[in-house]
């Protein structure tokens, strides 16, 4: 009887347990609700609501001043609210700062190294601030120099290395207890195009190994490469989220489509001009080029009615994304039009 009594407190133990894991997985990593913060008269943000899922990477857009650093600062603990609630892996940030602060990862904008450590130093050092054993800071720190392309770097000291070199240890230290989710506030700020691809591609290998990102940038098309969604922030107001081409749809973004023909170009523009939804055509020497607001049944029909009328179609396709045709939009107003 005991026997079977145990057995069905275990069965309930596991189910509970089975509970929770489902629960914490629907838990948002990122949740905001009213957020605003002031500084005396001037309104950093006002009422910002925003949710990021576990293992998204979001992309954090807005001029300088539209308010990113200070909702990355309230994140990271480092600022209080003025008013609303933000919530990291459920955990308040201002009832619970201890456990938000093992839970992230926070790399500011102006990131501070103490020069005269070696970077296996520097490393070791925040590692024992987190309280990660010896023994296991021996085995992760190599990883983590691995991982952000220092391992010939490890005796060096801080002051020797190169800015992107230093934004990539920064970035090591971020993870050295593993945390769940990473708040990278321009990352690539101030580095030169190979140290901005050396970073992109790590960033790139953070999200394979399922960590949640949320990221500023400036540099608009690398940002675009690597985010699954974007929040558009101005004047400390959330004015659109949601992955890059919704948005685009949502506020008819013009879209570009390039075709390429194999004769018949003036009698093919003409053909295009009668198209309800194309806006504007261009034409160069590799062909014409559409400026369209349509959508992708549009375009289907398009490219059906052009071979229906026997053009012969070299090639036919659609301008990548433009993050910041979007970013434009949205700043001037579209969001507000829509």
């Amino acid at each position: 009887m005991s026997e079977e009594k145990a057995t069905i407190v275990y069965e309930n133990e596991a189910e509970s347990g089975a509970n929770a894991a489902v629960e914490a997985a629907a838990t948002p990593m990122i949740e905001i609700r009213g957020l605003a913060r002031s500084f005396g008269n001037f309104h950093a943000l006002k009422g910002i609501d925003l949710k990021i899922g576990r293992g998204t990477v979001f992309g954090f857009v807005g001029p300088n001043g539209a308010g990113k650093s200070t909702t990355m600062s309230i994140l990271a603990t480092l600022l209080a609210p003025s008013a609303g609630v933000a919530k990291v892996d459920g955990f308040d940030v201002t009832k619970h700062p201890h456990e938000v602060r093992k839970r992230i990862g926070y790399m500011p904008d102006f990131f501070g190294v103490y020069d005269q450590f070696k970077a296996v130093e520097y490393l070791h050092f925040y590692g024992a601030s987190y309280g990660i054993p010896k023994a296991e800071r021996e085995a992760l720190i190599p990883q983590l120099l691995e991982l952000v392309n220092l391992t010939d770097k490890r005796d060096a000291y801080v002051d020797s290395l190169s800015r992107g070199m230093k934004q990539r240890l920064c970035l090591a230290r971020c993870l050295v207890h593993d945390p769940d989710l990473l708040i990278l506030d321009e990352p690539a700020s101030g580095l030169d195009p190979r140290a901005r691809i050396e970073m992109r591609e790590i960033l790139k290998e953070l999200k394979l190994m399922g960590k949640t990102i949320i990221i500023s940038s400036h540099i608009l098309p690398e940002l675009a490469e690597m985010v699954d969604e974007i929040g558009v922030i101005e004047h400390g107001q959330m004015v659109a989220v949601g992955n890059v081409a919704d948005i685009q749809s949502r506020l008819r973004v013009k879209r570009i489509l390039h075709i390429r023909l194999l004769d018949r170009l003036e009698e093919a523009e003409s053909y295009l001009e009668e198209q309800p939804f194309v806006n504007k055509l261009l034409r160069d020497d590799r062909g014409i080029g559409i400026h369209y607001g349509g959508d992708d049944s549009d375009q289907a029909e398009l490219l059906s009615g052009l071979m229906g009328q026997g053009f012969r179609i070299v090639s036919f396709s659609e301008a990548q994304t433009n993050l910041e045709d979007v970013f434009l939009e949205i700043t001037r107003g579209g969001a507000a039009d829509e």
